[in-house]
Parts: structure tokens; sequence; C-alpha cells
């Protein structure tokens, strides 16, 4: 799930469009005998995924673009060319910093090997009829991820998603994406730019296309725990003002200066209603499960356990609503070979069982229905019934100076800072600075291309799409041109 915002600076309003797609291992994908993984990623079959109109609705799965993780040219565009008639464009993650990349070899960890990613884009590039676009980490160094990006878009990159962390910032370690880079790497190719990190409020993405230029803002964290983040930025409305009550980290960099000399102000308008961009979680996760129940696409169950902790989060984690968390883990869940139509699926004993492949959305359903109305009495019951409004009751949280919104309210989760250990003090210091964050953390917790240049082009104007987004789907993505 890939959340963008993108804004057009010379035509002003920003269009919407959905991107989706999960990290795909392309050795994988395209290897026959994993048959399973294939559908279990990109399941066409269902006759969803890819499509211009969905079979029983008007919904659509355009634009889509399809994300690979792959370290041989030769596996990359065989499973390219599977999805190829599918999608609107061919992703590269070369961003990823976990530890299964590192094992893997790829992702953020072939990064230094530019001959081997420099073969990667071309091969898709000049095989495809589809763009090839990249997500990239950056390097220390400003200097180097310029050179970086530079070699990705003369090997065929269309679009350059830039995410201003290094490969060693993530978990504890995340810090601020550096804004500055991001800034240099768009002042020096020709391509599109999207920024990518600290987004964690709606105001945070004026913010962004400020200090980095890009022509996009990318989310995917943020949306995990908000779906509702890019709410109430229709093509019709200007950006939030980055003034906005709601308070982000702001990064260390000024914005780009002007022609004139001088730093661009942001595009603003009036502050939107808390509840839109941060609507109550427990209506947000019912939504998304009556999407999930929606859909003929196979959807993983543990995917599905897994999001609603995400949105559901900021109240899970306060103790009296311990016993639905206890429940959410325990739901013990399974998924269908294959749904074969409306309330049938393809079990063990062929088609035809009706309905038991939403048991497990069911109990789902009863423990966010729960939540619903527990969460709306304590509401009642801090607002005094709507008496007191609910900016009042905004705190900050010491550690970051970010906003920490009422618990009943989808709102970002930021990981405590880890604390340092002085290797002076030895062992005894070290403990202590241990105990430390360990206790830091449950408080945080409670609250330009050289040649084919037409061709290119051409490609280019494949991705200027402009497609509606209603308000408050679960994956949504906003982009600008």
């Amino acid at each position: 799930m890939i959340g963008l915002h993108t804004h057009d600076k010379r035509q002003g309003p920003p269009t919407s469009v959905i991107v989706s797609q999960s990290l795909t291992l392309s050795k994988m994908f395209a290897d026959t005998t994993h048959k399973y993984y294939r559908e279990q990623y990109f399941d066409s079959a269902s006759a969803e995924e890819g499509a211009f109109s969905f079979p029983s609705s008007s919904d659509t799965d355009r634009p889509l673009i399809v994300q690979f993780c792959a370290n041989s040219p030769e596996h990359l565009l065989a499973a390219a060319k599977l999805v190829e008639a599918h999608c609107d464009a061919v992703d590269i993650n070369l961003g990823c910093p976990q530890e299964i990349a590192r094992r893997g070899h790829y992702g953020a960890f072939i990064m230094d090997e530019w001959d081997l990613v420099f073969n990667l884009i071309n091969t898709l590039h000049k095989n495809l009829s589809v763009p090839v676009t990249a997500k990239f980490r950056v390097f220390p160094e400003v200097e180097r991820t310029v050179a970086y990006a530079q070699m990705l878009e003369r090997a065929g990159a269309q679009i350059l998603t830039c995410h201003g962390r290094t490969r060693e910032q993530r978990g504890q370690n995340s810090g601020l994406a550096s804004y500055a880079h991001i800034r240099a790497v768009k002042a020096a190719v020709r391509v599109p730019v999207f920024a990518n990190g600290n987004i964690l409020f709606s105001n945070d993405i004026a913010r962004c296309l400020t200090e980095t230029g890009a022509d996009a803002v990318m989310s995917a964290e943020g949306v995990l725990y908000n779906p509702a983040l890019f709410n109430g930025l229709p093509s019709s409305s200007p950006l939030p003002s980055s003034s906005q009550a709601i308070r982000a980290p702001t990064p260390p960099t000024s914005a780009p200066p002007t022609s004139q000399g001088k730093s661009p102000p942001p595009t603003s308008a009036a502050p939107l209603p808390l509840t839109q961009t941060n609507p109550p979680l427990a209506p947000l996760a019912l939504e998304y499960l009556a999407l999930v129940r929606a859909q003929r696409t196979r959807t993983s169950p543990s995917a599905v356990k897994g999001h609603l902790f995400k949105i559901l989060r900021p109240a899970l984690a306060q103790p009296a609503y311990w016993d639905l968390r206890e429940r959410l883990g325990r739901v013990q869940v399974s998924a269908p070979r294959r749904l074969a139509g409306a309330g049938e699926v393809e079990g063990e004993g062929g088609v035809g069982e009706k309905e038991p492949q939403w048991e497990w959305v069911d109990e789902y359903v009863r423990i966010c229905e729960e939540a619903k109305g527990r969460l709306e009495a304590d509401a009642k019951h801090a607002t005094q019934d709507g008496a007191t409004p609910l900016e009042a009751l905004i705190t900050t949280d010491a550690a970051t100076g970010l906003a920490v919104l009422p618990y009943w309210l989808a709102q970002p989760y930021f990981r405590p800072l880890k604390a340092p250990v002085e290797k002076t003090r030895g062992k005894k210091g070290a403990k202590k600075a241990e105990e430390t964050m360990s206790r830091s953390a449950e408080q945080a917790h409670a609250k330009r291309p050289s040649s084919g240049e037409e061709e290119a082009e051409a490609k280019r104007m494949k991705l200027e799409l402009n497609v509606g987004v209603a308000a408050g789907e679960a994956v949504a993505i906003s982009v600008a041109a």
C-alpha cells in the first residue's frame, strides 16, 4: 500500500490517483513452480487487480503501479512481463532496508552495485510497453545521492521516488528524512521526483512540497496507521497550510530558493477539520473490512489483521482496551483457495461452499463494532457531550514535540527515539541507559536520459493520468502531475 499526493505547480490543483501494490519478489513471481505466490501477490484470476472496471461494480484498479524487488535483470523482466498488460507502470524497489532484504540481496542492499541497478532499470525500459519507475534511499553524501539519481534516470526510470533516509535509518533509528537530499535530487534530474519521509499529518504535505520542490509526496507507513491521511485534499482544493494546528517534525532544511532568490510560500488553505483528516478510528476500520468483504480478490487474512492493529493502535494501547487487543490477536483465520463467485469459494470440497471465507471477517467486525461503541462513549465523556472541542484535547509528546490526538482518532505512530549509550560508563552505565530507553518506549507506547528521449517522453505521457479517488478509501494515493 502506498500513498501519494502530487501537485502540479503549473496548473495549481492537485490530481488524485490510486497506486496500490505490495513489494513482490520477482524471482518467485516469475517461477512457474511458485504459482500460489503469484496468485497471492497478483490475483489476476479474480479479474479485479489491474482491471479498468470490476465484474460486479463500477470500481477500478487503475492507475496501478506494480512494484518488484530484484537482483537479476532476467528474473525481473520475466516477472514484469506477466503484469505488463494489467498495470500502468512497473516500479523497482531499491529502498527496502529490512533484514530480509539484506539476506535476499535486494532493495537498499544493492545500492552500491550501480552496474546491476542500471541493468535492472534499463532492461525493463527497453523491453516493456509501460514505463519503469524506481524508489530509492539516499546516501549520507548529497553529491553521491545526486549522482545515483542521475544514473537511475539515464537507465530509463520515468519517475524517481526519493526516500530521504539512509539505509541505516530504520526502526528506532529512523530519525528524520533529509529534505536537503530530496531537493538536490529534484534540481539535478528532468523526470518527476516524488518525496518520501516525514509525512505524519496532512499539513506535512504542503511543507514537504515547499521544502523539496518535489512533484509529489508519498506516504507508505503513514496511510497504514491513518488511511484518511489524504482525505479532504480533492482536486478542487488547495493544500492545507503547513501552519495547521497539528504539529509534525520540521526537517532541518530550508525551502529551495526561486529564481529571484526567495523561498516560495506554501500553497495554503484554511485548516481542515480534525475529524476529516484524522477521523474516528473504529468506523475507519469497519469501512476497511467492508472493502475486504466486497472484493473477489483473495485477501491475506494475516495482512488484514496487521492493518487492523495499525488502525486501532491508539485505542488498543489503552489499558481499558487490552481485552479487545487480546481478542484481535486470537482470531484464527484461514483463506479460501479461490473466490468462485458471490458468496462461494473453492475449498476442499470444490466450488459451492457458502460464505465460510467470511467467518474471520465477521469476528473482526464484532471486535471493531464493540470498540466503536466504547470509544464513542469515551469521546462523549471526554468532550462533555461535544461542549469541549477535540482540538483542546490534543497534547504534545515531550520527547518528540509531536501532537498526540485523542485515542479514538486515527493518527500516526512515531517510534520512541533510541537513547544514546555512553561507552565510557561501562556495563552499569549501559544498563542504566538501556533501562531509561525501555521506560521511554513504554511511555511513548502508552501515549535525465542520455538517449531515446522521444521514447522516454512517450512513456512519461502514459503516466499523466487523471483519476479521482473517493474520500475515505482504505487504499488511497493522491498524485500531482
